[in-house]
């Protein structure tokens, strides 16, 4: 809830529903996913979230704000996972199958970390939108009581890929160079085009990628309107998170959403 680039926008409609249930949504449909779980903060910002959740069903685990990865390592061991799948609150059209292809890649490589894409200098084949991170819990584990910087807690996955040869990891990359497409939410205009998108399927959320490609190059707008958003950087970090007597300030940039 506490975005900076677009306060409150996990609940935010996107059509009719908030963009929080619409991941949830899709997410539940992948069939290779036992439990979807959302995992939001202790913060009182975040209560609305937790309410939601507890209004529909959706169970919900609460962590620190900035510590994400510690949040993600509590609530992985609170639902007794032994394989982990992150995904964020704001891909409001994620692909269920996107979510099943990059798990099947994780097993079928036998890797520690399976993720569609990684942040540069790798490069990138997957829209913006479809971000998938595959990781087992013992992987998970070792991540949350080695990784020291700031970076590597806040962004969870990064200690995991920022260190070659520390775990094995894979990459399930589209043939098709497919990352100029944005589809997700962190601003009012990203926002504008969701809605965009899902009155262009009648309110439905269980359009595919193929269906959203199809109807992305009928609409060439939807990406013009986007052209100027700029991505958000690995290493970028909140820095509400420093103590005043740190004697940093900085721009606010948001945190990541789970």
């Amino acid at each position: 809830m506490s975005s900076s680039r677009l306060p409150g926008k996990v609940l935010r409609l996107v059509g009719s529903q908030p963009m929080l249930a619409r991941v949830v949504a899709r997410a539940s449909r992948a069939s290779l996913v036992d439990e979807v779980m959302v995992a939001t903060t202790t913060d009182p910002s975040d209560e609305p979230i937790a309410s939601y959740c507890e209004t529909a069903g959706i169970t919900c685990f609460r962590g620190d704000l900035y510590d994400v990865l510690d949040r993600y390592y509590q609530a992985a061991r609170a639902s007794g996972a032994s394989v982990v799948v992150r995904l964020t609150a704001d891909c409001p059209m994620i692909d269920p199958e996107e979510i099943n292809r990059t798990i099947t890649q994780f097993h079928l490589t036998c890797a520690d970390f399976t993720a569609n894409r990684l942040p540069p200098p790798f490069r990138r084949t997957t829209a913006i939108g479809m971000d998938t991170e595959v990781v087992s819990f013992a992987a998970l584990e070792r991540a949350w009581q080695e990784a020291a910087e700031p970076f590597e807690r806040e962004h969870v996955m990064p200690y995991l890929y920022d260190m070659p040869g520390r775990f094995k990891i894979s990459v399930a990359d589209w043939e098709e160079d497919l990352s100029h497409l944005r589809f997700t939410v962190d601003t009012p205009a990203d926002l504008d085009v969701a809605n965009q998108v899902y009155a262009e399927f009648d309110d439905r959320d269980d359009f595919t990628l193929q269906d959203l490609l199809a109807a992305n190059a009928l609409h060439p707008e939807w990406q013009a309107q986007l052209a100027g958003v700029k991505h958000k950087d690995l290493f970028e970090v909140d820095h509400r998170a420093k103590k005043p007597d740190q004697g940093q300030t900085t721009e606010r940039n948001e945190p990541h959403d789970s």
